[in-house]
């Protein structure tokens, strides 16, 4: 490829046009498809993926009798919307969970709606019946306080206030305060376990792999992106 001069003495260079082959990712070998996925997998999954998740939570709680706080969030030209008081951190260090902040009080039937509302989910079952159960022990006068402390978020950082609502001024049963705190907590348990498992299924290869094939990403010989 030669060059010519314009006026002046300029160099005017030839343009150069390299063609390369680009594979779809079911085309591609093992090992470039393993370098595709990596790349894919580094982009994480997409903003608020733990929507669906906050959304059973936020059922589970309803059924349960507890009420989550919320705080403003400031949006484009000023104005707010609420947003569920709950936070995560995770999911491979030590100190990693899940917490939120709320109100509780009875629910009536709590421990049947939620045998409707998830058959066979154990856990949630065993919660539901430590809090009726503590509140038929208190006349159902019970309700607690769920604040956030701290700079992390787990199960731990979360401080609960029991108190009685009664008309001859009883104290809450001795147990009380141990019980619901301990109920509240094994529900953030619930919670992070919950998110954890939806993180695990849109990081995993099958999901990463649809993400890849719906979205027609085209990647080189070797696996790396191409368009």
């Amino acid at each position: 490829m030669g060059s010519a001069s314009a006026s002046g003495g300029r160099p005017i260079t030839a343009s150069e046009v390299i063609c390369t082959t680009v594979y779809q990712f079911p085309e591609l070998s093992d090992a470039a498809k393993e370098k595709a996925r990596s790349w894919y997998r580094e982009l994480g999954p997409h903003d608020d993926w733990w929507d669906a998740v906050y959304e059973d939570f936020e059922r589970v709680c309803d059924i349960l009798g507890i009420r989550l706080k919320t705080t403003p969030v400031r949006l484009m030209g000023g104005w707010t919307r609420p947003k569920l008081c709950i936070w995560f951190s995770g999911f491979c260090s030590q100190g990693d969970g899940a917490c939120f902040e709320s109100y509780w009080s009875h629910a009536k039937g709590g421990a049947t709606r939620i045998r409707d509302y998830a058959p066979t989910d154990a856990t949630l079952h065993g919660i539901a019946d430590r809090l009726q159960a503590i509140q038929r022990r208190n006349f159902y006068q019970l309700a607690a306080e769920v604040s956030h402390r701290g700079r992390y978020y787990h199960e731990y950082t979360m401080s609960v206030d029991v108190t009685r609502d009664s008309p001859t001024w009883q104290p809450p049963t001795e147990d009380a305060e141990e019980i619901v705190t301990e109920a509240l907590r094994d529900l953030a348990r619930w919670l992070y376990r919950q998110l954890q498992a939806e993180y695990d299924h849109l990081t995993s290869d099958e999901a990463i792999e649809e993400g890849i094939i719906v979205n027609e990403y085209t990647f080189t010989e070797a696996g790396r992106r191409f368009g």
